[in-house]
């Protein structure tokens, strides 16, 4: 029993020794937390806006045949190109060649006739100038004149119509492009007017044609007023392109054509872009992002979004003012441009920004700063 006494002082003494010692010393002051400061980008930046649309043609075309008939043959490959004028189906042409001798055939009699009324006609008024003839029999010649000769222009009417129909039996592209499958075989009956064979469309260049929202057409006409934007007599704005997989990069176009009001029930307005497509690798159907001026050019600030933070309804930015003490201010944003945050109101680009850390600050709480310098263009990522 003496020794487990013994035992228990010796335990409580090293304990208080151990409670004693340096492990368990008061701490000292914590040191402000490290952030990355820096001042805003400053520089001239004109306002851009996103819009959505999808790549239609200028010019497509429904092939049609002007003559009914049979399809007798196929002269191209199912989405290939075609220029203008190129031979695309054959309409079995031999009733229309019949036609076509028949109605020279009636030309020539019509001919014949018209040169016997003419000669009839001659002798008819070498006998009235001796008064051999009597005016009835003269008109009556003369009637027959006039008459072989509509004839004759009837017939030669026939003619050319015959001709045509001849040569619509070839049915040609109308312009150049990129054609579709045929839509009917060999050998089906084909009818003038109605039945479609194919579709031809032009690729180059091509259009696009998106919805701009009634804000944003305010702005388009700010710009028109401003000289920002010239009229259709002038230059016209440009426009980058985006893919939606984005590796195609950004083209450039050229805004051509708004319409001539907005659509009262979506509060859009339709506007249209044209771009080059010298490749052939945009496709009518295709969708699009256009990326297109909104704004005049002006001294903007900018910041990367993660300079900014929230705080409930508002965006604010931390503020590092006198002896490194991190102040809340409030601003107001806008688009992003060439990475970074357009700040509409807040700051005046001369203050020192927290850029990365902000879960590191708190208001009226000092940091230790480390300054870097923003670049005056970050990647852009797409957003």
């Amino acid at each position: 029993m003496r020794q487990f006494w013994l035992l228990f002082v010796i335990g409580v003494e090293c304990s208080w020794l151990t409670m004693s010692g340096p492990a368990f010393a008061q701490p000292g002051p914590s040191q402000p937390p490290s952030v990355t400061v820096a001042r805003p980008v400053v520089k001239d930046i004109v306002e851009q806006t996103d819009f959505i649309g999808r790549f239609e043609a200028v010019d497509e075309v429904d092939i049609r045949a002007r003559v009914s008939g049979y399809l007798d043959k196929v002269h191209f490959q199912d989405g290939t190109l075609v220029k203008a004028g190129d031979v695309l189906f054959t309409i079995d042409p031999r009733p229309y060649q019949n036609a076509l001798q028949q109605a020279q055939a009636a030309v020539t009699s019509s001919q014949v006739r018209l040169e016997f009324a003419q000669s009839d006609l001659d002798r008819a008024e070498q006998l009235r100038r001796s008064g051999n003839i009597a005016d009835q029999i003269y008109d009556q010649r003369r009637q027959s004149f006039l008459t072989a000769k509509a004839e004759l222009d009837r017939a030669q009417a026939a003619l050319r119509q015959a001709q045509l129909d001849v040569e619509f039996t070839q049915v040609k592209s109308p312009l150049s492009g990129r054609i579709s499958r045929r839509l009917v075989s060999v050998g089906n009956l084909v009818n003038a007017n109605e039945t479609v064979l194919t579709n031809v469309l032009t690729l180059d260049p091509i259009q696009f044609y998106f919805d701009v929202d009634e804000r944003s057409y305010l702005a388009f006409s700010r710009q028109t007023q401003g000289g920002t934007r010239t009229t259709a007599e002038g230059a016209v704005n440009e426009v980058l392109l985006t893919l939606t997989d984005g590796r195609l990069g950004q083209r450039k176009g050229q805004l051509d054509f708004v319409d001539n009001r907005l659509d009262a029930a979506s509060g859009t307005i339709r506007a249209r872009a044209l771009f080059e497509n010298k490749d052939l690798f945009l496709t009518p159907g295709l969708f699009g992002r256009v990326t297109v001026g909104a704004s005049d050019p002006y001294k903007g600030i900018l910041l990367p979004d993660e300079a900014i933070g929230s705080d409930q309804d508002r965006r604010v930015v931390y503020v590092v003012g006198e002896n490194n003490v991190v102040n809340l201010k409030p601003v107001r944003i806008g688009p992003r441009i060439d990475g970074y945050r357009v700040i509409r109101d807040g700051l005046t680009g001369n203050e020192t920004i927290v850029v990365n850390g902000l879960v590191r600050v708190r208001p009226g709480a000092p940091v230790t700063p480390q300054t870097t310098t923003l670049p005056l263009t970050r990647e852009r990522n797409g957003t």
